[in-house]
């Protein structure tokens, strides 16, 4: 492929024909969604209904650091966090294929003093502090979003969460440092898990607070302030709440189980384990080939059993 192009590369047959069976149109907004445990990233666009389904799930070949958000130049670590992200923010002229800045600092993670630069998600199977995933998988998710801007959408909201808001990761994780910092990020997935729309983002008292509006209308959202006096769409409100009641339950079933193991430890970074299974028994060099679409492979539309199968 002519790389003075690959930007313009329309949308595969196939991801056209799963849009249309799920009654969505190329130019319907989306949704991005990144679970680091799982080293997963997807895709969720708007359907007929006004709301957002799932589109496609794209296993990630790579991602740096550990759990946690980024706060610094050169920790290494991917971030985690409500990122917006504009036709500006996406890079046709990649060293890494194609690819996409989340937005790191926003202005939350600005306010607080982390630091940062060039935070994508791309392809090349190659992790400093990005979400790499393979070319062929980068180009359809850069492909989707090129032709969801061209409908009107002004940006994309990336929900980059340390892994999927389960009791049963809650209570894995439960004596992380960063348990706080999730539960927040945990009220705006709850927020799209029942409405089904992007939730509204915005900053006070040092996190985030989403579909919020100020009883003052005077009254601003500022990172480093305390909240002012807000009010929450009762309806959608209500249903965060009856979830989060559901979901604490669970946590506490799953404690007084006793059945709860706590993660692995790791030292850099995760891997989906299709490509682990790769790397493993085909090595380093045959794995670079394949994300770089060097390799015939075969893609299932199923779920990520074993997404890609070397023909």
């Amino acid at each position: 492929m002519d790389m003075d192009v690959r930007h313009l590369e329309p949308i595969p047959a196939k991801l056209q024909s799963q849009m249309s069976a799920l009654k969505m149109t190329q130019t319907d907004p989306i949704m991005v969604r990144i679970y680091k445990q799982e080293s997963e990233l997807e895709i969720w666009k708007r359907d007929r209904t006004g709301r957002y389904a799932l589109l496609k799930t794209y296993p990630m070949c790579r991602w740096s650091g550990k759990l946690g958000p980024k706060t610094r130049e050169g920790d290494r670590q991917a971030p985690e966090g409500f990122y917006s992200v504009t036709p500006r923010l996406m890079n046709p002229q990649s060293d890494y294929y194609l690819a996409f800045n989340l937005g790191f600092p926003n202005p939350l993670e600005a306010a607080l003093g982390y630091e940062g630069s060039a935070l994508m998600v791309h392809g090349a199977c190659s992790s400093s502090g990005c979400y790499a995933l393979t070319d062929d998988g980068v180009a359809e998710i850069y492909a989707v979003a090129r032709e969801a801007f061209g409908g009107g959408q002004r940006s994309f909201q990336v929900q980059a969460l340390p892994f999927r808001m389960t009791p049963e990761n809650l209570a894995k994780h439960r004596g992380d440092r960063n348990l706080a910092f999730w539960r927040n990020l945990k009220e705006g997935a709850d927020h799209f898990d029942v409405a089904g729309q992007p939730p509204k983002v915005a900053y006070c008292g040092r996190r985030y607070v989403f579909n919020a509006n100020p009883r003052d209308p005077d009254a601003p959202f500022e990172p480093l302030a305390p909240c002012p006096e807000f009010e929450i769409d009762s309806a959608a409100s209500e249903l965060v709440a009856a979830k989060q009641r559901e979901d604490e339950a669970a946590v506490t079933a799953l404690l007084e189980g006793g059945a709860v193991t706590m993660p692995s430890a790791y030292a850099d970074g995760g891997m989906h384990p299709t490509f682990r299974r790769v790397l493993a028994t085909r090595g380093p060099e045959y794995l670079g080939r394949l994300t770089a679409g060097g390799v015939k492979v075969s893609r299932p539309e199923a779920a990520l059993v074993d997404p890609f199968t070397v023909d």
